[in-house]
Parts: structure tokens; sequence; C-alpha cells
């Protein structure tokens, strides 16, 4: 299998480089590739020590830098190794400049400044971990989301990757023989989610993960009938309680997060349409 070496370098977070990248390279089969990711890269000095690098794993260097001197060292450095660049930004910014008539501010991305967004991000990331795997059900009346499934739907990387959104969300495990707090059934201000699977997938999964932590692989935790009951007691839950489900037999996390989202927005909009004028 064809190995590649991606090096993604960006004077900001480099959230939006990871995407691209992710978006790009899903058009592509059968190549291994390792990805090298160089974030807040604003100083010569700093493009130093990670030129080195580049130079020894050589590959394709993607990147988003502003500031002219730095973008102009990399190119030249890039260029003297004989590596390839590209900016990917450039065709959209120049575009967006002839379109709007204004020339570009060069500054970093997300980062450029501590504004409100950036600490209420924080602030969702600190509440989600303190609130994961139904830890501190008495504050979850401040979460924006709580997510519910059985063990092995991805709650929790759905969780963190929505706190990285800036949404505060807590997530519980569904389990017949420990039923949830009352509280749960009270929650006003967030939505609750209830996450699901496939039965045959989850006992894939469960037994992949005891393989994983060198367990044995045959007990009640992928027995298939007490995988049937436990998926059948969720989904019961979820429709006693009117709660949105998504299946996650077939997503990925950005997919259910995705999913999670849209309901929210969904919500909102509808609250913010039955409030008295």
């Amino acid at each position: 299998m064809p190995q590649l070496h991606l090096h993604l370098l960006s004077d900001s977070t480099g959230e939006t480089l990871e995407m691209i990248a992710k978006a790009a390279l899903a058009q592509f089969e059968g190549v291994e590739v390792v990805r090298h990711f160089w974030p807040m890269v604003r100083s010569q000095q700093h493009l130093d020590r990670i030129m080195g690098e580049i130079t020894r794993n050589r590959g394709l260097v993607v990147f988003t830098l502003v500031n002219p001197e730095i973008r102009i060292q990399l190119e030249s450095r890039c260029a003297e190794a004989q590596l390839p660049t590209v900016s990917a930004l450039d065709a959209v910014t120049e575009s967006l400049s002839r379109m709007l008539g204004q020339e570009q501010l060069h500054r970093p991305g997300r980062q450029h400044q501590m504004d409100e967004a950036y600490f209420a991000r924080v602030e969702a990331i600190q509440f989600t971990i303190a609130h994961d795997d139904g830890l501190l059900w008495e504050e979850w009346e401040e979460a924006d989301i709580v997510l519910a499934g059985v063990s092995r739907t991805s709650k929790t990387p759905t969780s963190i990757y929505l706190a990285n959104r800036g949404y505060k969300v807590a997530n519980i495990p569904v389990v017949p023989e420990s039923p949830p707090p009352p509280a749960l059934y009270r929650l006003k201000r967030p939505m609750v989610v209830g996450l699901t699977t496939s039965p045959d997938r989850l006992v894939q999964v469960r037994r992949n993960r005891l393989l994983s932590l060198n367990q044995a692989p045959e007990t009640d935790y992928v027995d298939k009938e007490r995988v049937d009951d436990e998926v059948r007691y969720a989904r019961r839950m979820f429709a006693d309680n009117n709660w949105p489900v998504i299946d996650v037999t077939r997503r990925s996390i950005e997919e259910t997060a995705a999913a999670v989202i849209n309901l929210h927005n969904e919500r909102r909009i509808g609250q913010a349409g039955t409030k008295p004028v």
C-alpha cells in the first residue's frame, strides 16, 4: 500500500485544514496517509523548528498562512527541498476579494483574538468532560444537549466533538439493570437525544473492544440475546419520552454530531416560534 506524508501547517488552530484534508482524502482509497499537524506557526523560529521534520518526512505540504514573510519562507524552503506546497484557501480568498472589492485582512483565523466564542468553547469542553458517562447528573439542566444510549454507541466521542463546536454536552449510558436518575426525565433546557445502533453491529464493536483490552470476548456484554434486549429497552425509553433518536450504525462521529446539531437548531427555531409576540 503506498504511503503519503501529509503536512498540515497553519498559523491558527488548524481546524480548517483538518476538515479540508479529510474531505479531500475521502476521494482516495488504498493509500496509507501519515498526517503531521503543525498548528500556530506564527514565527520564523517556529518554522525553523519544524522544517527539519518536514524534509525528513517528504510529502505534500498544505498550509494556511497569512503572514507574507513566513509564507514566503515556507514556499522557498519547500521549493529548495523539492517538496510540493498547496495554499488551501488562496482560490477562495482571491475570489472573495474580487467579488467584494476588498483586500483580505491578513490575520490568522479563529485564534486572532480571545473572544467570547473562544471562552465559551473552552467552558463547553470542560463541562462535557466533567459530565461524561452519567457523572454529575445534578447539573444536567445546565447542558445544551444530553446524549443517551447503550454502551459503545459513541456517546463520549460525539460529546467531545460537539463540545469543540461550543455545545455543553452530558451523556449517560442506558443500562436496563441500572435505571437513570429521575432528573433525566424532568430536564427542560437541554435537548435529550437517544443514540441507537443495530444489535449485530453492537456485538461486533463490543467484541473488538474486549479483544483490544485482552479480555475474554465471550461474556454477557456481547451475548446477542442480551444485546437485543438492551437495544429494545433503550429504544422504548426514547419513544416513551418522545426523544429524537439517531441511528449511528453507519454514521461517523462527525455525521452523528452534525445530525445532533441539526436537531438542536430545529428545536431552537421551534421554541423561538412559539414565544409570545
